[in-house]
């Protein structure tokens, strides 16, 4: 078909939309539409974005009807009357019920037809009602108390925060949403917009950008809770930084994954950094409880650490096994709405292992390295309360006579 548009929409919420938006907001709809089309003609220049679109439809033509009020008020007609006038030749009048042959009943509405309102000089010569002094109505052409003339304008008017906006829509294809928004943004902030415009993310992006922070947030929150709960086991502040270092050695291996598998940091992934911060500080809670165990048994810090990581390696390379064996249906993406969730697999999987090999090598030298560290603080502090608990010297060339008794 000539001239036919083919655009995929992502969601049926206000007649479909596609994933990215750009929101232009300004204080008029010539300065709206005029941002729109510069904007989307940037939009058009950025590699991966397709079925780019205006959410206005483009121009269409239109008829405008400038009433002079001055002139209408003094003959007594109203904005109503012109709209009543109006009304029958685009909206239609309802004028009754109708039964058809089958015996069921039709609204039946009577409007001008389509070649009689097309022109400004139709609408000049639609007749409008006047009452007069002595109450009988007469009739006055619309084209003797407004300016009707033709234009073109927006099929579709859009409002936001109770602004009007215009929507440039447009889909990401071969490239990451964020990396599209990146190029899109950059070449934005060059543009000379008109005055008072404003343009803002949508669509996905603005989703993306809000569950990211709230992500974040959990991250926080997460791993602030969890050192809490740490400090109240092992009744120590410094041991649970050991087992907090694991956190960020499995976001390695969740980096080089997702770039392995030509995955992209998204919700999905992050979910499954979520899931790893209780999973990878499991190996670590379990090295560093039972190396606590034996040095307060009597072994040394080291040997508790090497008999430690002896005797935790089995469990722990089974329970990894295991989620490894569980996530790989997720990772490998087979099913419906399964490269969805793929994701979520890449990262657990990769995270996992580089947190369980690091976790081995990483963790005892820290939890060492700390131990010996509130050691020496322990001795300094000792030994700065001791001076001061200490007599004060005697000052010199003071003799002090002996006791008389």
């Amino acid at each position: 078909m000539v001239g036919a548009e083919v655009a995929v929409f992502t969601s049926d919420i206000g007649g479909g939309r596609k994933q990215l938006v750009m929101q232009v907001k300004g204080p008029d709809l010539a300065s709206i539409n005029a941002a729109a089309e510069m904007v989307r003609a940037e939009v058009r220049q950025v590699r991966g974005a397709v079925d780019i679109g205006l959410s206005t439809k483009g121009q269409r033509p239109e008829l405008n009807v400038d009433i002079d009020r001055a002139l209408a008020g003094s003959l007594g007609i109203t904005i109503g009357a012109v709209a009543q006038a109006l009304r029958p030749a685009f909206a239609g009048i309802d004028v009754g019920d109708w039964v058809d042959p089958s015996g069921e009943t039709r609204d039946v509405y009577v409007r001008l037809a389509p070649e009689s309102r097309r022109r400004a000089e139709d609408l000049r010569i639609l007749p409008l009602v006047i009452m007069g002094a002595d109450g009988r109505p007469s009739t006055m052409p619309l084209g003797q108390v407004a300016r009707v003339s033709g234009g073109l304008g927006p099929a579709v008017i859009d409002h936001l925060d109770r602004d009007r906006v215009a929507n440039v829509e447009y889909n990401p294809q071969g490239r990451g949403t964020g990396d599209i928004q990146v190029d899109v943004l950059a070449r934005l902030a060059k543009l000379q917009l008109p005055a008072g415009v404003t343009v803002t993310e949508g669509g996905d992006a603005k989703n993306q950008n809000e569950i990211f922070g709230d992500i974040f947030l959990a991250l926080g929150v997460a791993a602030l809770l969890m050192y809490l709960i740490l400090v109240m086991q092992f009744g120590s502040f410094l041991d649970p930084f050991a087992i907090l270092l694991s956190l960020p050695l499995s976001l390695i291996g969740v980096f080089l994954a997702l770039a392995v598998a030509g995955q992209t940091i998204n919700i999905m992934s992050l979910i499954g950094v979520i899931l790893l911060m209780g999973i990878v500080a499991k190996n670590a809670i379990l090295l560093v409880d039972f190396a606590k165990w034996g040095h307060e048994k009597g072994l040394s810090l080291r040997d508790a650490m090497i008999e430690a990581g002896a005797t935790r390696l089995r469990p722990i390379l089974m329970t990894t096994f295991a989620l490894i064996a569980g996530m790989i249906p997720v990772a490998l993406g087979k099913g419906e709405g399964a490269q969805f969730r793929a994701p979520l697999g890449v990262a657990v999987i990769g995270g996992v292992i580089t947190s369980t090999l690091l976790t081995l090598l990483v963790i005892p030298t820290i939890y060492e390295i700390l131990i010996d560290l509130r050691s020496d603080l322990m001795g300094f502090a000792g030994r700065i309360f001791r001076n001061k608990g200490a007599a004060p010297a005697p000052a010199a060339g003071v003799a002090h006579s002996p006791d008389v008794k």
